[in-house]
């Protein structure tokens, strides 16, 4: 696993290495890898301010510019920019003959222009990792990089993006201390609808993490989140299983909320939480019902409703029998789990 010129790398050392160890007779395997994964590589965003063409020393704000061959684009550094407002002192700073420049803004702002490059120098896109670190800490930047999609695409890196990331991780703190860091776990027995949504967020990040799927990893956690939030959850039995499977995703936020709850061992010495696999079936399942094709209203029946029990519910169905109202019903359709479509 690895950058495609990085892993390529890796793959020739370890195959010379095993083919000389099986032609020694010291090893009983011919290929040391079953398989290859090259991580896409994180682009850069490259920003830009429009020096005039009639005045050397005035920069537009992109939104002013009316012609494009009036301004000239200049690549500019990406740590004076924030979500696209750029820093006009930083900027005058720079670079000794930007010190006197003079912008049009909008609405008091200079607004760059963008696009996606890869990350180099010579554009000035290069985003340092430890200022990202500095600024929101170990486990967020390793979120977002996870969050901003499937390992073996290239992605775009966006600053402005992992403020998202930020606040998850501040609001998953919160279900575990109030505002004065007090403990809110309780030992209340966990309701059915919660052990679902624990469970079932166990079974997609074991996995995903199994499939390399980090991305819809993390987001499954921000589900889990909301829905704990939902349902007020403070019970230790759920809250301390979820908080064992955020650990492989933020290890130091994990820590520490483990250690502040009294824990005298590590987190990650702990048994990673199973499923109970009860969890994860239906007890209703939430029908769309269609009439000729075009979906007029659901319905919940129970996992185990037969077509009999489908069509007496649907056609009872106080907004359907307004639909059929003097119709004649000529078909019903019933794919079990899925749909229910009515032919007038």
């Amino acid at each position: 696993i690895g950058g495609s010129e990085h892993a390529t790398g890796h793959l020739l050392y370890v195959r010379f290495w095993t083919k000389f160890l099986y032609d020694m007779g010291l090893i009983s395997i011919k290929e040391p890898a079953k398989k290859l994964i090259n991580q896409g590589m994180i682009q850069g965003r490259t920003q830009f301010v429009y020096r005039s063409n009639k005045n050397e020393n005035l920069f537009l704000s992109k939104g002013l510019i009316k012609n494009e061959s009036d301004v000239t684009p200049i690549r500019i550094d990406v740590n004076m920019v924030d979500n696209d407002i750029l820093d006009v002192e930083a900027f005058k700073k720079w670079r000794q003959e930007f010190t006197n420049a003079e912008f049009e803004q909008e609405d008091g702002r200079y607004i760059c222009g963008w696009e996606i490059d890869k990350m180099s120098k010579r554009y000035y896109n290069v985003v340092n990792p430890d200022d990202i670190i500095d600024k929101y800490g170990a486990d967020c930047f390793r979120m977002y990089e996870m969050f901003l999609g499937p390992i073996e695409q290239s992605k775009p890196w966006n600053t402005a993006g992992i403020e998202g990331v930020s606040k998850f991780l501040r609001r998953f703190w919160n279900l575990y201390f109030d505002e004065n860091g007090h403990s809110k776990l309780t030992k209340i027995d966990a309701t059915a609808d919660e052990l679902k949504v624990l469970h079932r967020t166990i079974d997609k990040l074991t996995k995903d993490i199994e499939n390399f799927s980090f991305n819809t990893s993390v987001s499954a956690l921000m589900i889990a989140l909301n829905e704990f939030n939902t349902l007020k959850t403070t019970s230790a039995s759920l809250l301390i299983p979820l908080l064992k499977s955020i650990c492989p995703f933020a290890p130091h936020t994990a820590e520490t909320i483990w250690s502040s709850l009294g824990n005298l061992n590590s987190i990650i010495v702990q048994e990673y939480p199973s499923v109970d696999e009860s969890y994860l079936v239906d007890d209703t399942i939430e029908y769309p019902i269609s009439i000729n094709g075009k979906m007029r209203a659901k319905i919940s029946l129970a996992a185990d409703a037969n077509e009999a029990i489908a069509r007496e519910s649907s056609l009872s169905n106080e907004t359907i029998q307004k639909w059929l109202e003097g119709k004649e019903v000529k078909k019903f359709i019933f794919v079990k789990s899925r749909m229910i479509n009515i032919v007038i």
